[in-house]
């Protein structure tokens, strides 16, 4: 008994998960961003950047942004990206509190380069 309300409890944190992750994914209206020159802010560690990248991004990891958000202009338009796309929602909501206004979560950088293509 104890290991199947063990299982379900794992379950619907997992589910919870999921739909927490699912809600804060990726904004609409990417590739219009991209056409208008938006800066693609890579949040991943400089060597998970150098194994591959989007030509042109910018890359400030999620472990330094709290100080080098100073290096952005607030003026310009940034879309988030990391691996999978949890480091890149908790960039954006930090560049967010920091003032950013046109900041959007692009989600994982292999799906938003595949958009880009």
């Amino acid at each position: 008994m104890k290991t199947i309300l063990i299982f379900f409890g794992a379950a619907l944190t997992i589910y919870v998960l999921y739909r927490i992750y699912k809600y804060q994914t990726l904004d609409d209206g990417l590739d219009q961003l991209i056409k208008k020159e938006a800066i693609i802010l890579d949040v991943r560690t400089e060597k998970e950047y150098e194994m591959g990248h989007i030509e042109g991004s910018v890359n400030i990891s999620l472990g330094t942004i709290r100080e080098r958000y100073v290096e952005l202009d607030r003026e310009k338009t940034y879309i988030t990206v990391c691996s999978h796309g949890l480091r890149s929602v908790k960039a954006e909501n930090i560049l967010k509190e920091r003032g950013f206004k046109h900041v959007h979560n692009g989600g994982a950088w292999t799906d938003l380069h595949g958009l880009i293509k």
